[in-house]
């Protein structure tokens, strides 16, 4: 397949690959997190985090610094529930699919506060 400089594949019905494949990791931690009887703490920010990278990934090429910031916090939920670590390690080989150099900025601008010049 020939691409142009900076182009992405698409798949037949148009849709990046890379945000197949996070559908799909992210679909199956969700099963899997449903299906996970231990209760601990953070379920529900696991769950919500886990809803928002899956609207993310269906509204397009997702901000690299907001999938990043789901996985944190969806790590920092279930890391310690080593039944749902596969799953875990799947959504973040697919957000790690869209790398750095894909968008720019990579993360939120900083607000400064305080005296101008400083």
């Amino acid at each position: 397949m020939l691409r142009s400089v900076g182009q992405r594949p698409v798949a037949a019905d148009g849709v990046d690959p890379r945000v197949a494949e996070l559908r799909v990791a992210v679909a199956r931690l969700r099963r899997e997190l449903a299906g996970n009887r231990q209760e601990f703490a953070d379920r529900v920010i696991a769950e919500d985090e886990l809803a928002a990278l899956d609207a993310m990934a269906l509204s397009g090429i997702p901000e690299v610094w907001r999938l990043r910031r789901s996985l944190l916090l969806i790590a920092g939920a279930v890391g310690s529930v080593s039944a749902l670590a596969e799953g875990l390690a799947a959504v973040r080989r697919a957000v790690e699919l869209f790398g750095l150099s894909d968008q720019a900025p990579t993360q939120p601008p900083v607000r400064r506060s305080g005296r101008p010049g400083s």
